[in-house]
């Protein structure tokens, strides 16, 4: 696998409070992979080891090929959950600072801020103060500021937050135009409805261990239970139920007196449809009959669970 970043066998104390024990992932360039898990599983002080504010007890940090040193910072853009910028500084002035920060000249911040300020629609918040500004307006400036030096990795933690859902959804489209464009991105979210909009990977961690990573859409193959959504057009359904039920875990979802559409959940146990199908014909007419594909928010909260009560 061609990576931006890999951790290998990562340990990271505070005291006695084991915060990453043994981590070890791999993130392949130019993809958005998801970094998961419930509050206090480690995900931050992973992301405080690649950012170099703290450093892993043992185990080594890769990035791009190279054991991860302070010159890497330049290529990395980090916006935290937590944001940083200073309430009493004009806008324009404050994205400037930090632009040099990153190495840019002043020449060519300004001509990136204004790019990225009439891209978004910002441009009249250039002489505001940060104070001025709403939670979400403050967060479309620190959006710019983190992405403005293209750096290879970004790592966005929590970036809807303070979103309403229009311009959630340009930051959105933006994270998926800058990985079109060849960036890799570390995406740490507990929103799981982002992390199927937007990730190919994840990797779940909890209680400082990793427990599961991989492709999502593997993950999801692994996970399926043989479960499917089934309508049929019967005119007498009582028959049909308790016949399965005899052979079948089902579930009734509703039965229409009028259409004579009955909806049930059904588990085989083997992936063997035919047989199923074939008796379903015989009885009605089968309007759907699809697998249910476990979500991102199945699997988190299924291998949470398991974790905690093995």
């Amino acid at each position: 696998m061609n990576t931006i970043l890999a951790a290998k066998d990562v340990s990271k104390k505070f005291g006695t409070y084991m915060a990453l024990n043994n981590v070890t992932l791999e993130i392949p360039k130019n993809c958005i992979y998801g970094l998961l898990g419930p509050n206090g599983a480690g995900k931050t002080t992973l992301i405080r080891i690649i950012n170099q504010i703290t450093f892993p007890d043992t185990g080594t940090v890769f990035f791009d090929g190279k054991p991860l040193k302070p010159e890497h910072i330049a290529t990395i853009g980090y916006l935290p959950e937590e944001r940083g910028l200073y309430k009493s500084m004009k806008v324009g002035e404050q994205a400037l600072y930090l632009a040099q920060l990153k190495g840019l000249s002043k020449t060519e911040a300004t001509e990136r801020l204004k790019y990225w300020f009439d891209r978004l629609d910002i441009s009249g918040w250039w002489n505001k103060k940060v104070q001025e500004l709403s939670k979400g307006m403050a967060q479309k400036i620190q959006f710019v500021v983190t992405v403005l030096h293209q750096p290879k990795l970004l790592i966005f933690d929590e970036p809807f937050s303070g979103f309403d859902p229009i311009n959630a959804n340009i930051i959105k489209d933006e994270i998926l135009q800058l990985k079109e464009e060849g960036a890799s991105i570390i995406f740490s979210t507990h929103r799981m409805e982002s992390v199927e909009e937007l990730c190919e990977y994840i990797a779940l961690i909890h209680q400082s261990e990793k427990i599961l990573d991989g492709k999502l859409s593997d993950i999801k193959k692994e996970y399926k239970n043989n479960i499917f959504n089934v309508g049929l057009e019967v005119s007498e359904k009582n028959e049909i139920v308790k016949k399965l039920g005899e052979t079948h875990k089902i579930w009734l979802s509703s039965y229409d007196e009028v259409d004579k559409q009955l909806d049930f959940r059904i588990q085989l146990p083997s992936n063997d449809t035919g047989a199923l199908l074939s008796y379903l014909s015989e009885k009605g007419k089968v309007n759907h009959f699809v697998e249910t594909i476990p979500s991102a928010n199945d699997i988190f909260i299924e291998t949470v669970n398991r974790k905690t009560n093995s």
